[in-house]
């Protein structure tokens, strides 16, 4: 671990130096390239110096310590620094292996959010809207934007199935462990009899990304345009401006009408479609490394579950970390942070353990 940290030190010095060169200085692509890679390696760098010169600092006291010569009091004081310099080198380390944490590229993409009514009928619908509510207040608080990409509501306030953007950074690092089957538990407004009903709503959480990331061949498009649905009288479409798109290769389709405008749908359906494709070659490529954990979500049944939302008790546990918060109004208000920063941790000491010690 040592020696990958002296790695990139070295890295580092070397950035620093093709910066200062006069001829690299005249290609400013390049020189962003530099900088944003430079930055990148300097915060594990400050700590790493750090590391060594406490270290250094440290065994010169030990050594100190063992002198014979030595008074009892600059013992004293000597084995009283030693005690200090060992609490500061294990705080570096640990800030060192947090740091050397391999990040996920996605982290900093904006994000498309799939959300679909499961088992449970009506009140999985209503469920659905629930969570969409869930997640633009949460983005609004972070100051991020949302946009409804497409929808299919029911006709009592719930949806079918919506799909939203969120731009902002950071929105995929924190979006990301969204991802699942979302369990509710309450009395339907329906229910006359106050039984408690269960239902489900699925969330797919997908990067947003770009052309160049995803290529996708015209040919391999079909595309349909045909009249949406939607209120009548004099906001009824007279004219095909919904988009169904279809990946030939892979038969994903997508399908958007919440634009007036054809063109604007099809750029919609083409973005969500490039997520689509992007998340699926992911997926490809880990189980090719053989990783055995699960994407996205399952068929939405009410046995697979990530978090149940229990209203009688007021309570939300996260099945994967099991915690339990009793403040369903504040989550479902946007207070999404206790379960995200839980998630988050769990997920960088599983990091940590592989990563092992610095010795």
């Amino acid at each position: 671990m040592l020696e990958k940290l002296a790695q990139i030190e070295e890295r580092y010095e070397e950035l620093t130096q093709l910066m200062a060169d006069p001829e690299v200085a005249q290609d400013h692509h390049r020189v962003a390239e530099l900088a944003k890679e430079r930055s990148d390696l300097e915060d594990v760098v400050t700590v790493y110096r750090q590391f060594k010169a406490t270290t250094e600092e440290l065994n010169d006291t030990v050594e100190m310590v063992q002198e014979d010569d030595l008074g009892p009091e600059l013992r004293e004081l000597a084995e009283m620094e030693v005690a200090e310099l060992e609490e500061q080198q294990g705080k570096l380390r640990e800030e060192l292996r947090r740091l050397l944490i391999p990040k996920d590229p996605r982290d900093a993409k904006d994000v498309i959010v799939e959300i679909r009514a499961g088992a449970g009928g009506d009140e999985a619908g209503l469920f659905a809207a629930d969570l969409y509510r869930m997640y633009t207040r949460y983005a609004e608080q972070r100051g991020w934007q949302t946009e409804i990409l497409s929808s299919h509501p029911t006709g009592i306030g719930g949806f079918k199935e919506v799909v939203f953007g969120v731009k902002g950074r950071g929105a995929f690092s924190h979006f990301k462990y969204e991802s699942g089957v979302h369990r509710v538990q309450r009395v339907p407004v329906t229910e006359s009899s106050g039984r408690i009903h269960t239902s489900t709503a699925t969330v797919a959480v997908l990067p947003e990304v770009s052309d160049v990331e995803v290529e996708i061949n015209p040919a391999d498009l079909e595309t349909e345009a045909y009249i949406s649905s939607g209120p009548g009288g004099q906001h009824m479409q007279k004219n095909a401006t919904a988009i169904r798109m279809t990946h030939k290769p892979t038969g994903i389709t997508v399908a958007c009408e919440s634009e007036r405008s054809q063109t604007k749908n099809k750029r919609r359906a083409l973005s969500i479609l490039r997520s689509r494709l992007y998340e699926r070659k992911l997926r490809k490529q880990r189980r090719k490394r053989a990783e055995a954990r699960r994407m996205q979500v399952g068929t939405g049944d009410r046995s697979e579950k990530i978090r149940t939302y229990n209203f009688p008790q007021n309570r939300i546990t996260d099945h994967r970390i099991n915690l339990t918060v009793y403040q369903l109004s504040d989550v479902l208000d946007g207070e999404l942070d206790p379960f995200i920063e839980a998630l988050r941790a769990e997920e960088q000491e599983k990091q940590l353990e592989a990563l092992g010690e610095v010795e």
